[in-house]
């Protein structure tokens, strides 16, 4: 049968994924999970106990006290999400632009999504205004707003919510009557934590626990994404335990256990032993200098962006390349996906990806594929100081934006 949709333009199943770190795997971390190959039972549904323990030591050292009775894993961040939505029911608010797979699973399950704008210093967490209009207009045309998901440390953004307005924003979705899902998979990739222009992360669970479930998918910054597993923190209440319980019977229906090998790693990661906090550390130090000069060269050439200061990518509104873009036949978000991704030869994701408009000329771009493609060169970058590969690798970058800058620059005035 011919293809009714053109290849790489629009369905779920072409988004983009999770940026990845571009490193291969410490060396320790891929010994444990070897080790446990041979481990061919079944984990319980919702994590076996050992990952549950991890974990809890995990949260508690981030000042969460947690019990192991409050935390349910997964083969990743999607099957809980997935089971929370289910389990809440109701509508859907999402900041705009968002994660680009929040959305697709409450469209699974049949449930209306609505974005909400977020404020002008950080993407992830919603304007608390105009979270409030929003609650207030779809109740008025009969919906049922139950739940919100923001991110601190945000994808596709790359930036970090200010705690006030973090707080501001979650106080507003619990005075409407909304749960908060909290996605925390970017949480241990903040640039530098004591940049005096960067912000304190603290996440929406240290201000109003018993109101939010906090959701980390742990290929942000201890395993890769190739060994899918992610755990969530649910409030220490009885409505908490509620919605635990619905979430194991969700996931229990869905399938969706961790293979046991990936569940021994899993432990391993979140005890963060030195290897693992190690690579982390470099990783997070060589992405954000990568980061740091892609975003010189978006801007330089008269792109906006938010300076990232964690995560491994940025987001860039082309708006004022305009005209030189057009030039080249690109005059909306997916068409510029397929110009920087044939110039790049990288995905460079449009910004109706993460739901916004489809005439804003938005882009996500990672840094992970600009360390370079071969493992030897990738394998020098965490322990080099000044590392070639990703100077090399911005070349193209820096040639594509150039271009479209000088183009501008000769621009007729108006």
């Amino acid at each position: 049968m011919r293809r009714t949709v053109p290849e790489d333009h629009g369905p779920v199943r072409f988004g983009p994924p999770l940026p990845d770190d571009g490193l291969p795997v410490p060396a320790e971390l891929s010994a444990v999970l070897a080790a446990a190959a041979g481990r061919t039972g079944q984990d319980p549904v919702g994590g076996a106990p050992a990952l549950l323990d991890a974990a809890r030591g995990y949260w508690e050292r981030r000042g969460l006290p947690t019990d192991p009775g409050d935390i349910a894993a997964a083969p990743g961040a999607p099957p809980l999400l997935l089971a929370l939505t289910a389990a809440l029911g109701g509508d859907v608010l999402v900041p705009r632009p968002c994660a680009a797979w929040w959305a697709p699973y409450a469209r699974l399950l049949g449930r209306p999504v609505f974005h909400v704008a977020t404020p002008a210093e950080c993407g992830g967490v919603p304007d608390p205004y105009a979270l409030l209009e929003t609650v207030r207009r779809v109740r008025a045309e009969g919906g049922e707003p139950r739940l919100l998901v923001l991110s601190v440390a945000d994808d596709p953004t790359g930036t970090v919510a200010p705690p006030e307005v973090l707080h501001e924003a979650v106080e507003a979705a619990v005075a409407e009557g909304l749960h908060v899902v909290a996605d925390e998979t970017w949480r241990d990739t903040v640039h530098d934590p004591h940049d005096p222009r960067g912000t304190v992360l603290i996440g929406p669970a240290e201000m109003l626990p018993e109101h939010v479930t906090v959701v980390s998918d742990l290929a942000g910054a201890l395993l890769p994404p190739g060994w899918p597993a992610a755990v969530a923190r649910f409030p220490a209440t009885t409505a908490g335990h509620r919605l635990h319980a619905r979430v194991l019977d969700v996931l229990t229906a869905l399938g969706a256990r961790l293979a046991a090998p990936v569940t021994t790693a899993a432990a391993y990661a979140l005890a963060e032993p030195e290897p693992v906090v190690a690579h982390r550390t470099a990783a997070v130090r060589l992405h954000a200098r990568v980061a740091a000069a892609a975003h010189a060269t978006v801007t330089g050439a008269g792109a906006l962006s938010l300076p990232p200061r964690a995560g491994r990518h940025l987001y860039a509104d082309l708006g004022p390349l305009r005209v030189a873009l057009a030039a080249r036949g690109v005059g909306d978000a997916q068409e510029l996906e397929d110009f920087l991704t044939a110039r790049l030869g990288m995905p460079a994701p449009g910004g109706h990806r993460f739901g916004d408009d489809l005439a804003a000329l938005r882009v996500r771009l990672s840094t992970g594929p600009l360390l370079g493609s071969a493992d030897e060169r990738r394998a020098a970058c965490p322990a080099t100081p000044d590392p070639p590969g990703p100077h090399r690798a911005l070349n193209d970058l820096t040639s594509v934006f150039d271009e479209l800058h000088d183009d501008r620059r000769w621009e007729p005035s108006r």
